[in-house]
């Protein structure tokens, strides 16, 4: 008999996370499938598929191949894995599992809750059924067209408690911009979503920004990931796998991101990060000055600040679409709001600090115009809005990178 496959079924894959979380699962072989719609048929009647996970757009379509539902994802109307035993494929949905995990880790409750659901696909199903399941008070699903729409959204649900995002809007690659503005719903105090790359989309950042409690969707993925495993092969693997696992991704995907006043130690400090890390490093003015063909200064000379700025977004919006680096910005990257929202979508942010008297001006245009201590109040808040943490780099590089990767690790 052949080696049976197991893997991930889907059309567009090439953002999936999911062979890193199976290989961690202890299943080395598992496979991305990519496929065309009139594919399906004859892959899923091959008698070497052992187990798959099942994802955008299929999670409906795989429903009439199998010969058996398990009653959770009948109910559900979605099927996210799918087993072969005796011959036939059976449909599950792990979907729910990891769905309810990512809640209860953020202490988010559906329990007599106003609950509006954003999107009508398979994964707005999942959140129905757990909505329904965890005895939400009521549930209301809302989607671009028809009645409930996001426009009509406030004034049809203006009481909403928890909003769940089921959509693709602030996914990867396309990260920009979030469904609804969650200032529009004055009641809410939990947000979830279920897109897990970006680590942070914008629908979370303006959430940790309002002070609700949030939740991504990486721990959903690792934990439904972890109940297919157990389904693949009949054996219990315990819970603390989906915590290791989850914490190990966070740290290998997220990038780590300087920000702090010219002359704060960023560059220097970034490379002892990556040496540290093994992580690859980025000096965005490097990058900027590779692209321009000159220096910054002779940027700023010979075109002003205004096209080295717009040349700094491009770069570094470039570098944060890509996981898993050292990024060291310059000092007034944070100046633009989408700037800021780029670094903290897929990063954790770190401002560097020094005393102002310390911080060299050589080779600095901005800083040896003699407005430090100017510039230094004006982009205080700046630097504050995109860090997550602050650091004083005082003693020396080593110590302050060493307390940088202790957070981080931590």
């Amino acid at each position: 008999m052949s080696e049976k496959c197991y893997g991930l079924l889907g059309r567009r894959l090439g953002h999936s996370w999911s062979v890193p979380i199976h290989k961690a699962l202890g299943r080395e072989g598992y496979r991305l499938f990519e496929l065309e719609p009139e594919q399906l048929g004859d892959f899923l009647r091959r008698e070497d598929v052992g187990g798959l996970n099942v994802t955008i757009p299929y999670k409906r379509d795989v429903m009439r191949f199998c010969g058996a539902l398990d009653p959770a994802a009948e109910a559900i109307g979605s099927v996210n894995t799918l087993v072969r035993r005796d011959g036939k494929l059976w449909g599950y949905n792990t979907d729910i599992d990891g769905f309810l995990y990512m809640l209860r880790r953020a202490g988010i409750s559906l329990k007599g809750k106003n609950v509006v659901i954003l999107g009508g696909g398979g994964a707005s199903l999942t959140a129905q059924a757990a909505a329904k399941r965890e005895g939400a008070r009521e549930i209301a699903v809302v989607s671009r067209s028809g009645p409930d729409n996001y426009e009509t959204l406030p004034d049809r649900h203006g009481g909403a408690e928890v909003l769940i995002n089921t959509t693709p809007v602030g996914m990867w690659p396309h990260m920009d911009g979030a469904p609804v503005d969650l200032r529009r719903l004055p009641g809410l105090t939990d947000v979830a979503d279920v897109i897990y790359n970006p680590g942070r989309t914008d629908l979370l950042l303006q959430a940790e920004a309002l002070g609700l409690r949030h939740a991504g969707g990486l721990s959903m993925l690792v934990h439904q990931a972890k109940r297919a495993e157990e389904l693949f092969f009949d054996k219990p693997i315990p819970d603390g796998e989906t915590e290791a696992i989850t914490a190990r991704l966070w740290r290998e995907m997220t990038n780590l991101v300087l920000v702090g006043m010219p002359g704060s130690g960023k560059t220097t400090v970034g490379k002892l990060l990556a040496e540290r890390s093994g992580k690859s490093f980025v000096d965005l003015d490097g990058e900027i000055a590779r692209r321009a063909g000159m220096s910054i200064p002779e940027m700023f000379a010979s075109q002003g600040e205004g096209p080295f700025r717009q040349l700094e977004h491009e770069v570094l919006t470039e570098a944060c679409a890509k996981s898993g680096q050292i990024i060291a910005t310059g000092g007034g990257a944070v100046l633009r709001e989408e700037n800021r929202a780029a670094m903290r979508r897929t990063g954790r942010v770190y401002r560097l600090r020094r005393r102002l008297e310390d911080l060299p001006t050589e080779g600095r245009p901005l800083s040896q115009a003699g407005r430090l201590e100017e510039m230094e109040r004006l982009r205080d808040p700046l630097y504050a809005a995109a860090a997550d943490r602050e650091i004083w780099n005082v003693n020396s590089p080593a110590e302050a990178a060493g307390e940088i990767w202790r957070d981080f690790y931590e």
